[in-house]
């Protein structure tokens, strides 16, 4: 059968595919909305009446973060507060401009935190060493410095459920710790909470979602360009695995939301030395259940 050219190149052909890229991104938006929307309610992360400061980095997954909580705030059944927050860390470079514009554009209260982090890591780090541990602790403490000042009741990050699996396996692999990142914290301090709303949302969609909405990327000159961080190298191993075994990440972060305690070893978490007693108790109902049934057994027979 030929197909004529006019309903291959066409008007015609152009609103087809037009069509079924928005029916791609309407699934798409559903399927992030639904997933944000559940670990929102899984983990109590956004009450009525709080004031929600989005850190906005300028990478896909902060600006996929704003773009989800827009649309579920214009839904939701409680009122709060968005407020999107970028540190500008004075990277040399840095499009300036380009944030400010996107929420602008957007209608979004907004606030631009300067302070100069990139020259006190630079000095501080040694050349070819990781820069993320030093970066990331500059970056919390200007932006709690910031909730504390502006009344903010909920931090929110863009981390992602891959986030969570890579950190489980550094922690595992290069701190001795079996602990990853959880979806909702209070600081040391015990001044602030701090929410990961895509806790549930793969990178992979968050991925497809950036590039259906063209957000306006900008990218990282610290981590961003650390190809040999220890990081980096669990990404590529979980991607591996992925590939091998699919589904693999998905049913290792489900690992991460049904922990067995007693079925590990840190005595902080299970009390093992409470065994004896349970069994001593088990032992105790055990011979009850037994006199019981043959005082039972008794009186039927004399019956």
């Amino acid at each position: 059968m030929t197909i004529p050219d006019s309903l291959t190149t066409g008007p015609a052909a152009s609103r087809s595919v037009a069509t079924r890229h928005s029916n791609g991104f309407k699934k798409l938006q559903a399927h992030l909305r639904g997933l944000v929307g559940k670990a929102i309610g899984d983990f109590d992360m956004i009450a009525d009446g709080d004031r929600v400061m989005v850190c906005l980095s300028g990478g896909k997954d902060s600006y996929t973060l704003l773009d989800i909580l827009l649309s579920l705030k214009r839904s939701a059944p409680i009122r709060f507060d968005l407020i999107a927050v970028n540190l500008d860390q004075k990277q040399p470079g840095f499009p300036a401009e380009v944030l400010p514009k996107y929420l602008r554009d957007l209608d979004v209260a907004f606030d631009i935190i300067e302070q100069d982090t990139y020259s006190v890591v630079k000095r501080v780090i040694p050349q070819g060493k990781t820069m993320c541990g030093l970066c990331s602790r500059l970056r919390r403490g200007a932006l709690y410095h910031y909730a504390a000042r502006h009344g903010i009741t909920k931090i929110a990050l863009g981390h992602h459920r891959d986030d969570m699996v890579e950190t489980l396996f550094l922690n595992l692999f290069f701190g001795g710790k079996l602990k990853a990142m959880p979806p909702k914290l209070l600081s040391e301090d015990r001044r602030h909470i701090v929410i990961r709303p895509l806790a549930y949302v793969a990178e992979r969609d968050i991925a497809r979602y950036a590039v259906a909405r063209a957000f306006p990327i900008i990218p990282c000159t610290l981590c961003g360009s650390q190809t040999s961080s220890q990081r980096v190298a669990v990404k590529q191993m979980l991607r591996d695995w992925e590939q091998r075994f699919p589904g693999r990440a998905e049913s290792i972060f489900s690992a991460l939301c049904n922990v067995a305690p007693s079925q590990l070893a840190d005595p902080k978490l299970f009390d093992f030395t409470a065994l004896e007693a349970l069994r001593t108790g088990a032992e105790g109902l055990a011979t009850g259940a037994e006199l019981l049934r043959t005082g039972l057994d008794a009186r039927r027979g004399a019956e």
